[in-house]
């Protein structure tokens, strides 16, 4: 019996970024180096870190973030702020974790989910779905499966021919599909794609490309979703290869003369930063919280009121949100 080996097709499109990746990177290695790596590297990891807990609805903003990296005091949900000390924690172990092992992975998960799940650092022993608006959208293989399918795919993963930007896609998609853990699961598969490319390249350590996810997650599962009824995680690689590309164009754009303020931290920059849009975070918001206030949106985002209510018309006008019911009771519809 031979090596398992997932389903997937390489596109020609794909096949083209590729290419575009290994040519930008590297210009991106170039421009850490001229703009102080250093600063760099702390920025793009926390947001990073930032951009993977928004998906799974964690509120802390960058500089809530960086105040947790500085001891401060920060005031916040309890459970919240573990996420955030967690994924610092696993992410400072980044180079720790060896890519092609099921025990490193485990032990990520351990770091990732303590204090916020009953077993952390141990697969699921019972069944699990995934459910989206309109229902159950996967079933997840049975838990005494678990297991035996994880050994399978890191045996792929490290002995496969692929190139390893298409590996750790198509390891990323698999990883969802078996949904090894009861929680956790997206935040580890894409800290383990980041691994997995750092393998390829080190410089993939300090590329957000969790906050690309972030800004395109409707996208990001949208293709996951699309490759699981196709039975071809091909179609969740190119995504993920585009997004990889966007990662790397978005930070090498940044001028070294204006990536820091006069404190050493990073001063964003509304073009090249879309998770950090207003448009973006009040989308996200509402997916989370479909019946939040303007004020609430203003406090999350840190704007003014007007300016919540600035975007929110220009969202209705490009058709893509409404609201339902009353001002007071009720809710806000983010539109396809």
């Amino acid at each position: 019996m031979g090596m398992y080996t997932p389903p997937f097709s390489v596109s020609a499109k794909s096949i083209r970024l590729i290419s575009d990746i290994s040519a930008r990177l590297e210009r991106y290695i170039i421009r850490m180096e001229q703009s102080g790596s250093l600063y760099l590297r702390r920025v793009n990891r926390i947001k990073t870190i930032q951009g993977s807990l928004a998906i799974e609805g964690n509120t802390f903003t960058e500089s809530q973030i960086t105040d947790v990296l500085e001891g401060k005091r920060v005031i916040a949900p309890r459970r919240e702020l573990q996420e955030v000390r967690n994924a610092i924690k696993a992410y400072e172990s980044f180079t720790s974790f060896d890519p092609f092992s099921k025990r490193d992975l485990l032990k990520a998960h351990g770091i990732m989910m303590e204090g916020l799940v009953d077993h952390p650092g141990y697969f699921r022993t019972g069944g699990v779905c995934v459910a989206g608006k309109e229902g159950i959208i996967h079933i997840a293989p049975p838990a005494n499966r678990v297991s035996v399918l994880m050994g399978d795919l890191f045996e792929w993963l490290k002995q496969a021919d692929d190139h390893m930007l298409v590996k750790s896609c198509v390891f990323h998609y698999e990883f969802e599909f078996i949904h090894p853990f009861d929680d956790g699961n997206g935040r580890i598969g894409r800290l383990w794609q980041s691994r997995i490319l750092a393998e390829w390249n080190p410089v993939f350590e300090y590329v957000p490309v969790e906050n690309l996810v972030y800004a395109h997650q409707r996208e990001y599962y949208q293709a996951i979703n699309r490759s699981t009824e196709e039975s071809n995680s091909g179609i969740f690689t190119e995504f993920m290869l585009e997004i990889i590309l966007k990662a790397l164009d978005t930070r090498s754009s940044i001028q070294p003369d204006s990536v820091h303020d006069s404190a050493g931290f990073f001063v964003n920059d509304p073009i090249n930063d879309p998770v950090n849009d207003p448009i973006n975070q009040i989308l996200s918001l509402i997916s989370g919280k479909p019946d939040i206030t303007y004020e609430g949106l203003a406090e999350k985002t840190g704007n003014s009121r007007a300016t919540i209510k600035r975007k929110i018309t220009a969202l209705k006008k490009e058709g893509k949100l409404c609201r339902r019911g009353s001002n007071k009771t009720g809710f806000w519809e983010i539109l396809p």
